[in-house]
């Protein structure tokens, strides 16, 4: 993980994503906004304490953070990135809304089973994939037992999400992962239960079908997917 390549791109991370994502008629707030209502709604069938410990790893400049207190109003959101200069800008924005914690890349700054849910919003197309089953492990270490991990990502089966990430400045050293192979490497970090969801079919202009979004969750050509795994 390059922290200086975070750091370069930080001030100007919203602009950037704005007019990348301009084609979908969406602002970065939809984007980050269903992420965390998905997890919401996912958190419902899981027994969790009245204020879970939730840990949003690689939070960038704290994107997340108002859905969080929108969906999650009782959870005790830590945010976790290698970029000081985005967690800089996370604690301006955001102050209040989490802890923000640096994280070298290395070993997770936290004690074995600490957390209740783990969140990953399109972080992992950024690390080197000889990278993801150790920090996968780390995250599995952290958790709680039966806890869940979600890991949200670009769908490098998308032909609009490959354009989109081939042309944005701060993903110029991107590697998309699809959904089966984020499952094999969760699998062999040792997480016990993996299934993938698939989100974001239709552009604004054709806001009317997102009603019909629900059933094509198993189908692998949404813009975007993420991957639920049991710990």
């Amino acid at each position: 993980m390059d922290a200086a390549e975070f750091d370069k791109f930080a001030e100007e991370y919203r602009q950037l994503h704005t007019q990348n994502i301009k084609a979908s008629g969406e602002t970065p707030d939809y984007f980050a906004d269903y992420k965390v209502r998905d997890v919401a709604v996912d958190l419902a069938r899981h027994s969790l304490p009245e204020r879970p410990r939730l840990l949003d790893f690689g939070c960038g400049v704290g994107s997340s953070m108002p859905y969080f207190r929108k969906y999650l109003p009782e959870a005790q959101v830590t945010g976790l990135d290698v970029s000081r200069k985005s967690l800089e800008l996370a604690e301006q924005q955001h102050a209040g809304a989490a802890e923000f914690l640096w994280f070298d890349g290395g070993k997770l700054p936290f004690e074995d089973r600490s957390f209740d849910v783990v969140f990953t919003a399109c972080v992992f197309h950024h690390i080197p994939a000889d990278e993801h089953e150790r920090l996968f492990a780390e995250i599995r270490r952290v958790l709680k037992p039966a806890a869940p991990f979600f890991i949200f990502e670009h769908n490098p089966r998308n032909p609009l999400t490959v354009h989109a990430v081939n042309t944005c400045p701060f993903d110029e050293n991107a590697v998309l992962i699809d959904a089966a192979t984020i499952r094999r490497r969760l699998e062999a970090a040792g997480f016990a239960e993996t299934r993938a969801v698939y989100r974001i079919f239709f552009p604004r202009m054709l806001k009317a079908l997102r009603a019909i979004e629900p059933y094509l969750r198993r189908v692998p050509f949404g813009a975007q997917y993420y991957v639920e795994a049991i710990a």
